[in-house]
């Protein structure tokens, strides 16, 4: 395990389609020195894009690694790298994506908008599909040396050259835009050499989706109420990534926690002492206060169980802002948590080595 802590946050805020206020969150948790924030779509079609979101929360932020949501069919399985590729364009290296694989819906906006069912609800499939997204952003990176590479779909994949624009990408669109992130047809235009490879991070909570995470995941979020629970889904991941060749220990595992700071310490529910947890139907609840939140933290990372936590603000400006000024600035105090970035990519961040694919040599089966 990464001896590092790791933090992450969701920027979610369902009713507010001003991106300026997902700007202002994420530099909040940039002051912290969280390693990530991600943002999912909204059900609502007319609700925030969350790559539209996020491209224009690049420009105005310079360290965090910005994570959306992205549908990934098997009928288009190259739109979502392709898609994450231009927001890692523009964040220099700090883009990674949160794969939501569906069962292949066809109504999925190309740029991450969320399939949905007709009562409503976000489709899921099982984490094996993770393969089919995944697959094409090898094949890309393998391509040749002129700057393009033939495409799995039969097309041809346009990369821009080093330092230049990337092509249909030049401008970042508002929140709630309906413009898409690539077209349908023709060339799918990539950034020049990546200068983050961007993360994948896969929601690992259910066993059905443990092969697909480690298999293809850089980052596992689970949910887990207890170090036990964390323990246990740590492990299993971590043999499944030995099983499929891969270096256990790459695989960072993160518990998500929803977390509920609104009365402070005085917010503890009778039985869980000076803070803690309690089931919901969006997984663990904290509620308690940002120093009995470090603890939790800080004991579930030192006891070894996790490599760190991706928290969801219940109330995200109030939340995030008391995780940040009292709960990150009391790990940082204790010496447990970063006072500064490591470097300028969301990998560096992780502790990542860059992709198989990218190293091995030409010929090898690590780079085919």
């Amino acid at each position: 395990m990464s001896s590092l802590l790791h933090l992450a946050a969701a920027l979610d805020q369902p009713d507010v389609h001003d991106a300026g206020s997902y700007v202002e969150l994420a530099r909040l948790a940039e002051r912290g020195g969280l390693d990530f924030v991600t943002l999912d779509d909204s059900p609502d079609p007319s609700g925030p894009d969350a790559l539209a979101v996020l491209c224009r929360v690049a420009p105005a932020t310079r360290r965090i690694g910005l994570v959306p949501t992205l549908t990934a069919t098997p009928t288009a399985p190259y739109r979502v790298p392709a898609a994450v590729a231009a927001l890692d364009r523009v964040g220099r290296g700090r883009a990674g994506w949160r794969v939501d694989v569906s069962g292949g819906a066809e109504e999925a906006r190309p740029s991450g908008r969320r399939a949905v069912t007709p009562d409503g609800t976000a489709r899921f499939g099982p984490g094996e599909a993770t393969g089919s997204a995944a697959g094409p952003w090898e094949e890309w990176w393998a391509g040749r040396d002129d700057g393009t590479a033939a495409g799995p779909w039969g097309g041809e994949v346009v990369r821009a050259p080093a330092g230049g624009p990337l092509p249909g990408h030049d401008q970042a669109h508002p929140a709630g835009s309906t413009a898409t992130a690539l077209q349908d047809r023709g060339p799918t235009p990539l950034p020049g050499p990546a200068p983050g490879d961007c993360v994948r991070v896969v929601d690992a909570t259910d066993e059905r989706t443990w092969n697909g995470a480690a298999l293809h995941a850089d980052v596992a979020l689970v949910r887990a109420a207890t170090p036990a629970r964390a323990a246990a889904v740590r492990d299993g991941l971590r043999a499944r990534a030995a099983v499929h060749g891969r270096r256990p220990d790459a695989l960072r595992v993160l518990v998500s926690l929803l977390v509920d700071l609104g009365d402070g310490e005085y917010a503890a529910e009778p039985g869980h002492g000076g803070g803690g947890q309690r089931p919901t139907t969006r997984g663990p609840l904290y509620r308690g206060g940002p120093v009995d939140l470090a603890e939790l933290v800080g004991s579930w990372h030192a006891a070894g169980v996790t490599d760190g936590f991706h928290l969801l603000p219940a109330e995200p400006r109030r939340d995030l802002e008391r995780l940040v000024n009292g709960t990150v600035a009391l790990l940082q105090h204790r010496g447990l948590f970063r006072t500064f970035y490591p470097g300028g990519t969301l990998r560096e961040h992780l502790g990542l080595a860059a992709p198989a694919y990218r190293t091995a040599p030409r010929g090898t089966a690590e780079h085919r």
